[in-house]
């Protein structure tokens, strides 16, 4: 994602094309605005601007109009196709349109959407997508940046002309191999097992906030939060019972932290610190199920009624 962005905005700079605005949603991963504002620092003159989301969790294809239409010059839009924490399917389709009609370009983090959705270039739209291995089955440690033809980037990390010169460095060939192999084995998503996984934690626990669920969702990922009882409780008591799920930021290893995510969406930040996500995979079975609903069904009421004592 940092190649992706920095590379389109320094490639445009040597090109006498200069982009005036980076467009980014607030509910982008770390590394995504991470890069945004490493670029409000190297490109003197540029504006970076955050799109505002739905309650839902999806970005407003209307807000982003606005967006275009009120500023000046050039765009770089960066928006993921599917959100890492709820499972929010973007319309990237009708967010292409709009930057097509204002001549700006699309970067999309297919990351999350990969191995669950369509999400080729002509499936999103995009001029510029990412990928990562480890999310379709592959090796951690690869990553594929896919451009539109004629769409340049330049490099980021200098030194030999590996990766025809995008990339210096020698190739993870091992890593590399992996990922193919793992696209090519790629099926089609397994049979969702999400509502059923769902349909039982409400029963456990009536008061349970479902986030997006208003929303298109990839079948794989569940971000609920049972008011009152914090991440930091859920997360703790399932891993003794032998769960791992993951509280904030999906990316917060070893810490419980706030989530942007929540709170672009205007989630109220008592219910945010309640928040984790449940991913199912592959191997994910309804015995599986049943026996996570309840030990969180367990969790929950006994923390309730510690709270209640």
């Amino acid at each position: 994602n940092t190649l992706a962005l920095l590379g389109a905005l320094q490639a445009a700079a040597e090109q006498g094309q200069r982009f005036t605005r980076l467009i980014v949603s607030g509910i982008e991963h770390d590394s995504v605005l991470s890069a945004a504002r490493r670029a409000a620092e190297l490109f003197p003159g540029l504006r970076v601007s955050e799109l505002a989301v739905t309650p839902a969790g999806a970005i407003d294809p209307q807000s982003l109009e606005a967006h275009l239409r009120e500023g000046k010059g050039r765009a770089l839009v960066s928006v993921m196709a599917v959100n890492n924490e709820t499972g929010v399917i973007q319309p990237l389709p009708a967010i292409a349109a709009t930057c097509a009609q204002y001549g700006a370009l699309l970067h999309a983090d297919a990351v999350q959407a990969a191995g669950k959705i369509p999400a080729r270039l002509a499936d999103l739209g995009a001029d510029i997508i990412t990928y990562s291995a480890h999310k379709v089955g592959g090796p951690q440690g690869a990553g594929a940046l896919v451009a539109r033809p004629g769409v340049r980037i330049a490099p980021q990390i200098h030194g030999g002309r590996q990766e025809r010169g995008l990339r210096a460095g020698t190739e993870p060939t091992a890593a590399i191999t992996g990922f193919a192999a793992a696209l090519n084995a790629l099926a089609p998503p397994p049979p969702s097992l999400r509502d059923e996984l769902e349909r039982r934690l409400r029963e456990a626990c009536p008061e349970a906030v479902i986030v997006g669920s208003n929303s298109p969702r990839v079948s794989n990922t569940t971000c609920i939060a049972a008011p009152g009882v914090t991440a930091e409780t859920l997360v703790i008591a399932l891993d003794l019972d032998g769960f791992s799920v993951s509280a904030g930021s999906a990316c917060s290893s070893g810490r419980v932290a706030r989530s942007h995510v929540l709170d672009a969406m205007g989630i109220d930040p008592d219910l945010a610190r309640c928040a984790i996500r449940i991913s199912t995979g592959w191997q994910t079975t309804q015995q599986d199920i049943e026996a996570f609903a309840g030990a969180w069904g367990k969790i929950v009421k006994r923390a309730r009624s510690r709270a209640a004592a």
